[in-house]
């Protein structure tokens, strides 16, 4: 039997009642839920958000949306951790009482959502919005199900490459050429490693790095991969294909090789060793990551800035595995309404406001994503943040994965098969057949293919 699906690192129920209560942080400012605006009763809208540098850019807009459709706006603060936050928001959810407005992690974690009738459908809105044909294509489509109806607007995008030290690479004579298909690209680890004795490349991998070891990492080099698409069109899953087992065996080589820093991994916050120590003091030379690097990871502002960052670290498309190059584009910001929020079509307005060129600049500032709209690169704000204006012409070009429900299990078994190559306890197809098995013992053994 197939169940729907909601996960989060864990099952949602163990965890319920384990996280403390979400923070109200940004309260009515009038002194009670329902405020009043010139002397007139106004509704309040409650918004879920985390971590401080987004409930920062969320704060600048929301005096301005409060004026505009005169509402009072309540802040939230849910868990930091991105599996804490969606763990909190579907407990939130199930029980009934969750927060009018909120953002999914992934893109992957909303068709689970809408299986289970959580969120409320906006595409009559979102098309009728001015904001709409300013839209890139790939946020309309990311945006869009496979019933062709939106439950959940992409209002940034994270682009995603690898990055490099090209500073030290020039130092080392070795190639910062764009690297042809995925020999090249492991024949180029060696050669760091060789020539320099320091890490090749990180791919995100293990139980420990949660969701965005398949965001950050696998997912990366599925279009390249013969098997570019593993949601089917008919919801069912492609978790069988040639193409699945190259890129568990792209990991081993790299893993088996010393290619790239494995007890990190394993240990807890694994990002934080490789990506914020590691890449800045040059003992990684490559790594994946997206345009928030720029700026949150090795930015002038950051905890260790890599200098000139724009000119010292360089990026590469993901090689195919036989040639070719893409660049993955996925959500940030995607912003859902509470099927079952009392105020809904004030909060589908809300939503759209969050959604304009300053909200979205706002966000890009602090957390170095792209505006989902092509009419960003006109704004001032934007445009001084020349980390950021050039990425701008890669979105057109970029590939992305489609998702199905029950998506989200598909990232928890990568992060698994990912934890056994990394302990060398498994290879390519073991690693893939730890994937199959986990997805259907979650899904049911029709929802793979």
């Amino acid at each position: 039997m197939k169940a729907t699906v909601l996960r989060a690192g864990v099952v949602v129920g163990l965890i319920a009642g384990a996280i403390a209560a979400a923070v109200v942080i940004s309260r009515a400012r009038f002194g009670s839920r329902e405020g009043a605006i010139s002397g007139v009763s106004a509704p309040t809208i409650r918004i879920a958000e985390h971590r401080q540098p987004r409930i920062d850019a969320l704060n600048k807009s929301i005096p301005r949306i409060e004026k505009q459709l005169g509402v009072v706006i309540e802040v939230v603060e849910y868990p930091a951790p991105e599996k804490d936050y969606l763990s909190k928001l579907l407990t939130e959810l199930g029980a009934g009482n969750a927060p009018d407005l909120f953002t999914a992690n992934f893109d992957a974690d909303v068709p689970d959502m809408v299986s289970a009738g959580y969120l409320a459908p906006i595409t009559a809105e979102v098309k009728a919005w001015d904001g709409y044909e300013k839209l890139f294509d790939v946020a309309k489509k990311l945006s869009t199900g496979a019933d062709g109806q939106i439950y959940a607007l992409d209002s940034m995008l994270l682009v995603e490459q690898i990055y490099f030290r090209r500073d030290l690479l020039d130092k080392a004579g070795i190639s910062t050429a764009q690297p042809a298909n995925w020999k090249d690209l492991l024949d180029r680890a060696r050669e760091i490693k060789a020539k320099t004795g320091k890490y090749g490349l990180l791919l995100p991998a293990g139980i420990g790095w949660g969701a965005g070891g398949f965001t950050e990492g696998f997912a990366l080099f599925v279009a390249g991969s013969k098997t570019p698409q593993i949601a089917n069109d008919d919801g069912t899953l492609n978790l069988n294909g040639e193409g699945v087992r190259d890129i568990f065996g792209l990991y081993k080589s790299l893993i088996d090789e010393d290619l790239m820093p494995i007890k990190p991994l394993l240990g807890p916050e694994p990002w934080v060793i490789p990506k914020y120590t590691m890449f800045p003091a040059g003992d990684l030379m490559a790594t994946t990551c997206g345009t928030w690097c720029y700026i949150y990871d090795w930015g002038k502002d950051s905890k260790n800035p890599v200098p000139d960052v724009t000119k010292n670290v360089g990026t590469w498309a993901v090689p195919g595995t036989d040639g070719g190059s893409s660049v993955k584009i996925s959500g940030s910001n995607i912003w859902a309404v509470n099927a079952n929020s009392a105020h809904l079509n004030l909060t589908k307005k809300v939503l759209l406001a969050l959604c304009s060129v300053d909200s979205t600049v706002a966000y890009a500032q602090l957390l170095g994503n792209i505006p989902a709209r092509r009419d960003a690169a006109d704004n001032k704000d934007f445009q001084a943040m020349t980390e950021l204006v050039p990425v701008l012409k890669n979105v057109d070009n970029g590939t992305y994965l489609k998702s199905a429900p029950g998506f989200s299990v598909v990232s928890e078994g990568v992060a698994r098969a990912t934890e056994a190559l990394l302990r060398k306890q498994t290879d390519a197809a073991g690693a893939q057949a730890i994937l199959v098995k986990y997805v259907k013992d979650l899904l049911g053994d029709n929802a793979v293919k």
